[in-house]
């Protein structure tokens, strides 16, 4: 199946907090994370105040890198051939990093493929209803991509 990632991140390679996959068809993934770290003012003005926006925060807390990791397993571990679909290449780097659980050690997540696709033209916060929410992001990609098929 395809899913379509979009992730927020203090600055350029910088902490994740949040990330969303919307498939196809089917249960969306939000993980929101905790963070400790300053956060840069860009971020601060236009990605803090919509972290917390969708779904609700009390059924979706923050959670720490492990528990997330563990989510995103229990979320994908059933899709054998599943395909990420990203505008920016630092989303699948965000999402790869989060894959990583400790020295040597990863979520059993296989055979996952990859696709960046740059859409010139096309920004998905600018078509977001939520602009720099994952989940609404992720979901302007998917729905930018299916008018495109």
């Amino acid at each position: 199946m395809r899913y379509f990632l979009d992730t927020e991140y203090n600055g350029i390679g910088g902490a994740l907090l949040s990330l969303a996959l919307v498939p196809d068809d089917g249960e969306e993934l939000y993980l929101t994370f905790k963070t400790g770290d300053t956060i840069v003012e860009w971020v601060e003005r236009h990605v803090v105040p919509y972290l917390d926006t969708v779904p609700d925060p009390l059924v979706c807390p923050r959670l720490d890198r492990l528990d997330a990791a563990e989510a995103l397993e229990r979320y994908l571990g059933g899709d054998h051939d599943a395909v990420i679909i990203a505008d920016w290449p630092e989303d699948v780097a965000q999402f790869c990093n989060l894959m990583i659980t400790g020295q040597g050690d990863m979520v059993e997540l296989r055979n996952l493929t990859f696709r960046v696709l740059p859409l010139a033209n096309f920004s998905t916060a600018a078509n977001s209803k939520v602009p720099h929410n994952a989940l609404h992001d992720a979901r302007a990609l998917r729905d930018h991509y299916r008018s495109l098929e």
